[in-house]
């Protein structure tokens, strides 16, 4: 049944404290709605409607990490049933680790400057939809003559890659235009913690594929594995699962009300939806046929981007973000990627020599999931949650100068002193223990911080490309480290490069520190005045009408 006239207005609890707008209503009663409006936003109180936008965007956070981080394990599997020797080649192992960090990069300055000009709303959910038919794409992929399995693979991560990172800025954007100021933070911090309980996703459910193929593998042909294959597919297909949970409710979250008033410039649609959502959670009913006013505001251009960030305190915020990201990202990501170095310091590593045959591979695969468990659990989760009860309370830099300043003492000691925390049993407890406290340092520092800085900066018809710009400096940084440690890692002998690697992460830790010194603290400001623009004259004299383009 069409909804009658009555359904098509709000319940006017905002609109009801200004005058109808007269044709050639001046700038001053449409700054005051626009002021008004965010007002309403900004001093929310916490209600369901901000736990669903965390919950919904967190859920692509978690499928992110899983999938990235699950190729850790994967990648031994395939070694066991495509690889020379049962082992994947240097170049074949880095093809895998790094195709999702290459594609992410693509994906985030797309994604990004896509959401500044058709909206979140319209482009949240394809990002998804292109995690889940590449997540689907790798567990169907088979070798045949004409094609190798391993390039294959690394198409469909690439894909996969772009996916990933067109869901950075979106699922970081919009907690933040939807979140109030007191509670901004922890909104964004909350979304970003997934990423740990992703990578314990990822090992819990490699530990529970082993121990439920156990009886199987242990009576394979250990030469052709047969039931490894199927391991593989099904632990990197189960990455499909969050996402699909997750894209329903993706393409039902309503546009943000800053981009409806700042881009779209439409005020009273914006007022609506801030009244809707705050008092419904719903989305309101928007007439197709409806003739809306557009005001005079900042529109972005090519011209107009290049004007604002040619501004010093416009630019060197946003160099000091992307670098803030790359140092982070080239540790972070340079032993993620590579745990099996740490997992052999700290008893998890190869089987000892009494394994022989399947056996050995069962023992191998499980050592490995129970070790990404504790890395997991010992460090990331619990770092991210203390950033999220900080956040909003000591500010963005403080956290982040203090997770780079201890990062590069760990990483100097653990580098300088390498060969002595692995000489016995008692010294590996010791180097377990320091990796655990540079993962813990990691997210309660710039792990954390650096997705929350950019996503709450800038105007908003800027504020998703320069978020995917710094998202994207952070990811080339996981590419040079990915690349740079497979290439070097072996220089001298197999590991004998990691201490110097070691001490070059350290280096870049410090380097981070210098560059957080460059950001401006956002704790318990509001998004427009993080802007850098005048707010009080944003709306120019006068309107115009045009008719509502849907999506």
């Amino acid at each position: 049944m069409a909804p009658s006239t009555e359904d098509k207005l709000p319940s006017s609890v905002a609109l009801a404290q200004f005058p109808e707008l007269k044709d050639g209503a001046g700038s001053i009663d449409l700054n005051e709605r626009r002021k008004k409006t965010l007002e309403d936003v900004d001093k929310a109180k916490v209600s369901w409607f901000h736990v669903r936008i965390v919950l919904v965007a967190g859920a692509g956070f978690f499928t992110d990490a899983y999938d990235i981080f699950a190729i850790n394990i994967a990648a031994v599997m395939l070694g066991y049933v495509y690889g020379h020797n049962q082992k994947l080649s240097a170049n074949q192992d880095l093809g895998l680790k790094v195709a999702t960090p290459v594609g992410t990069v693509f994906g985030q300055l797309v994604f990004g400057w896509l959401a500044d000009v058709y909206g979140r709303k319209r482009m949240y959910g394809i990002e998804m939809m292109l995690i889940i038919v590449a997540s689907f794409g790798q567990a169907m992929a088979g070798q045949a003559h004409a094609a190798n399995i391993i390039g294959v693979l690394v198409v469909w991560r690439f894909i996969m890659g772009i996916g990933i990172g067109g869901d950075y800025p979106l699922s970081s954007v919009i907690p933040s235009e939807f979140a109030s100021t007191r509670i901004r933070g922890r909104m964004m911090v909350a979304v970003g913690a997934n990423q740990g309980w992703g990578q314990l996703g990822a090992a819990l459910t490699s530990f529970v594929i082993v121990s439920a193929y156990k009886s199987s593998l242990l009576r394979d042909d250990p030469l052709v594995l047969p039931h490894l294959d199927a391991m593989w597919r099904l632990l990197i297909g189960l990455g499909c699962v969050p996402g699909a949970v997750a894209l329903y409710f993706r393409l039902t979250i309503p546009e943000t009300p800053r981009f409806t008033m700042d881009i779209e410039r439409n005020v009273r649609q914006a007022a609506q939806d801030v009244d809707n959502f705050l008092t419904s959670g719903t989305v309101v009913y928007i007439d197709a046929d409806a003739v809306v006013e557009r005001v005079r505001a900042p529109k972005a251009t090519k011209r107009d981007f290049m004007k604002f960030f040619r501004r010093r305190e416009n630019l060197v915020p946003l160099v000091a973000m992307c670098y803030s990201w790359f140092a982070i990202d080239v540790a972070f990501y340079g032993l993620g990627l590579n745990t099996s170095v740490i997992l052999q310091a700290i008893g998890f590593g190869s089987p000892s020599a009494e394994f022989k045959g399947a056996e050995a591979v069962y023992v191998n695969l499980k050592n490995i999931s129970v070790g990404n468990i504790i890395l997991s659990v010992a460090g990331l989760i619990p770092g991210a949650w203390t950033t999220f009860f900080l956040i909003d309370v000591w500010g963005r830099k403080p956290i982040q100068l203090l997770g780079f300043v201890m990062l590069t003492i760990l990483y100097l000691i653990m580098g300088f002193a390498y060969h002595q925390l692995t000489a016995t049993d008692a010294a590996r407890k010791v180097f377990a223990f320091l990796y655990c406290m540079t993962n813990y340092f990691s997210n309660f520092g710039p792990n954390s911080t650096v997705s929350v800085v950019p996503g709450e900066s800038f105007p908003t018809r800027y504020r998703s490309t320069a978020f995917g710009i710094a998202a994207a400096s952070g990811k080339l940084g996981a590419v040079v480290a990915q690349v740079g440690f497979g290439k070097l890692v072996n220089i001298g002998g197999p590991n004998a490069f990691v201490p110097h690697l070691l001490e070059i992460f350290a280096f870049f830790m410090l380097t981070g520190a210098i560059s957080t010194l460059f950001l401006k603290e956002g704790k318990q400001l509001t998004l427009e005045e993080l802007s850098n623009e005048q707010q009080d004259t944003f709306i120019g004299e006068g309107t115009y009408s045009e008719k509502l383009e849907m999506d």
